[in-house]
């Protein structure tokens, strides 16, 4: 079998690199391409992944034109996700957008015409869908094991976007690094709101198998002297009652490397018990009528193709199987709802409902 053809195009979210060396490392895939209209983006990825010269380009289109891959990933900042998606998508590619889905739900809409209209199919990366300890929690729920999910409590983050690069290498933090960086402006769409609500929002609303609140209560800081948030709370009110999600930038320490207080990750309560499940973590604790006490239940080995997005997603389309979970534009959809609802909430200072 062939391998599948992947080519990256934007490089200004650093998670560009991770998806790379997930395709470098799939036997059944290839970078076919890589395209930036500043080479210098592109040095690590060259020199991590052996991408010779023929295959890099700083004309997306040429990219696209000479290599003609079967996958196309976009990693573009968050407010310009829409402008690249219409124009990658008359090459007739699938496109997979790393997190989060849009600005605005009204450009995650264009984003969804403008690919249905070729008959690919658009994928959002999560990554924290990948992680063990939340795949382990769904299965739970999927199970009945705690009932009904009927709330969510998310809390993540990290010390903030500036201080590490792909494969979370850490990097120093200066002033004149944050003022240039496109996570710290507005009109790029940055903030910790849109960074990582999303996540909470868009694996809240999977949790909870397809459900959306009713009504949005969002607040967020204001930092002296920066464009953007750094800090937001959102209340989401269900027909079931109240869930909370919560983004930070300054947590005190990453969680890829020491989990901060409070932890980073999700409680579900359900009609019969509870789960708590945290990033990273090699156990989830769970309670239920039988163990009121609560018990720790190790996290489920995740085997491939499943353990990460590039080999499940190739391995989906490759079947002509349709992507979905929070992968999915259904999913992720109502999560941008949210989130655009939350920036509404935020800005009048009061509590807005959700449009049906």
């Amino acid at each position: 079998m062939r391998k599948y053809k992947i080519a990256g195009i934007n490089f200004d979210h650093m998670h560009m690199g991770d998806l790379l060396r997930q395709v470098h490392e799939c036997p059944y895939a290839e970078i076919i391409g890589i395209s930036d209209e500043q080479p210098a983006r592109m040095t690590g990825a060259i020199a991590n992944f052996g991408i010779p010269e023929n295959r890099v380009f700083t004309d997306f289109r040429k990219c696209l034109e000479q290599t003609k891959p079967d996958l196309v990933v976009l990693c573009p900042a968050t407010a310009h996700h829409a402008k690249w998606v219409k124009l990658v998508a008359p090459f007739c590619a699938h496109i997979l957008v790393e997190k989060p889905f849009a600005a605005t739900l009204a450009q995650a809409d264009t984003m969804i015409a403008a690919v249905a209209a070729t008959e690919k199919q658009l994928i959002i990366n999560w990554p924290l869908r990948w992680y063990p300890p939340h795949v382990t929690a769904k299965r739970l729920v999927d199970e009945g094991r705690i009932g009904k999910v009927i709330e969510v409590h998310y809390y993540d983050g990290n010390r903030g976007p500036i201080r590490h690069t792909a494969d979370k290498i850490e990097i120093l933090a200066t002033a004149a690094r944050k003022a240039k960086s496109w996570f710290y402006q507005k009109s790029a769409g940055g903030g910790s709101l849109l960074d990582y609500l999303g996540y909470g929002t868009t694996l809240g609303t999977w949790f909870m198998n397809g459900r959306a609140p009713i009504e949005i209560t969002a607040a967020v800081d204001h930092p002296k002297g920066l464009e953007v948030d750094e800090h937001s709370i959102v209340i989401a009110r269900y027909e079931t009652g109240l869930s909370k999600f919560e983004t930070r930038w300054g947590t005190f320490t990453d969680p890829w490397h020491l989990q901060p207080q409070p932890k980073c990750g999700f409680v579900l309560v359900g009609t019969k018990g509870t789960i708590a499940t945290y990033d990273y973590e090699s156990t989830i604790r769970i309670q239920t009528g039988d163990c009121p006490e609560g018990r720790a239940v190790p996290v489920d080995v995740i085997k491939s193709p499943d353990h990460a997005p590039i080999p499940h997603v190739v391995h989906r389309l490759t079947r002509g199987l349709k992507i979905d979970g929070p992968l999915s534009p259904k999913i992720s959809r109502i999560g941008q709802q949210i989130v655009d609802t939350a920036i509404k909430s935020a800005r009048l200072g009061r509590t807005v409902k959700l449009k049906k």
